[in-house]
């Protein structure tokens, strides 16, 4: 699992809902990902001179650096998104649907996709927060509820189906391992639609090592279906080349969020593997689809 933790807020400061999902792991390096569900205030913002705008943009730096000493946290990088653009209509649109003012956090590691870990916080919000709104008049989140959020979080469904299918994928990885032994492949990983690892085949690649691979993979891009790029990464300081392959297939949470899995393929540096990530796609779809 590698979204560790849950919090929901007001944007006035109320503080909701927090949920530790899973403890942190020491000395990495992680993200925290903001979702406004908030009403469209950019008209106020418009009306601010340069000199307000700098106060308010020094009471954030302040409440930040406040903040990061209180858990002991140091924040390197802060990333913000202009809210103008010349095709924001879709957004604003979006924006418009929101009729509370509500902030989820989510404290996951760097690599996870985040228009997927978005989709999920979407889904949360819409079937357990909207109907909830105001956060400081509401009633709290119950224990029903509390653990569909959590099996949302951690790809309980996806999870399940692997489960369901373990000895037949282990089966089948093991003997394409064997296969490609000498073009260079050395692991095998299937995670879920953010990215997340669920199962990995193979000695050389525990998913506690996955996870440190991953976090030193840069950009990942949009992934068409049934499609696969390779990235470069590193483990215990030796270079490995990582084939990252959209099934196009995986579970429907709430019969609205499709959640398609990737598969993970590990490899000496320079390997050439043809069209091998699509035989083992289709092996995979076989099963799981």
């Amino acid at each position: 699992m590698t979204i560790y933790e849950l919090s929901i807020i007001s944007t006035t400061g109320f503080p909701y809902y927090n949920k530790n999902i899973k403890p942190i792991p020491e000395g990495v390096k992680i993200f925290l990902r903001f979702f406004d569900f908030s009403k469209d205030k950019s008209t106020v913002h418009e009306q601010l001179d340069s000199n307000s705008k700098f106060d308010l943009t020094a009471g954030l730096i302040s409440a930040l650096y406040e903040f990061a000493c209180n858990i002991d946290k140091r924040i390197h990088v802060l990333e913000f998104k202009p809210t103008k653009t010349f095709k924001a209509s879709k957004k604003v649109k979006e924006k418009a649907k929101y009729q509370g003012d509500v902030l989820i956090t989510t404290q996951t590691e760097s690599f996870l996709l985040h228009k997927s870990v978005q989709e999920k916080i979407k889904l949360i919000y819409n079937y357990f927060i909207n109907s909830k709104i105001p956060l400081d008049s509401s009633e709290e989140i119950q224990e029903n509820e509390q653990n569909k959020i959590i099996e949302i979080l951690t790809d309980s469904k996806a999870r399940s189906m692997i489960k369901d299918h373990q000895n037949e994928l282990k089966r089948l990885a093991n003997d394409f391992l064997s296969e490609m032994k000498d073009y260079g492949l050395r692991g095998i990983c299937i995670t879920s639609f953010d990215l997340s690892p669920i199962i990995t085949f193979g000695k050389k690649y525990s998913l506690k090592h996955i996870n440190e691979i991953l976090r030193h993979i840069g950009y990942i891009p949009e992934i068409t279906p049934l499609d696969w790029i390779y990235r470069s990464s590193f483990f215990s300081e030796e270079q490995i080349q990582v084939c990252i392959i959209k099934s196009g297939v995986g579970p429907t949470v709430k019969e609205i969020l499709f959640e398609p899995y990737f598969y993970l393929l590990f490899a000496d540096p320079q390997s050439i593997f043809g069209e091998f990530p699509g035989k083992i796609t289709t092996s995979f779809n076989n099963i799981l689809d």
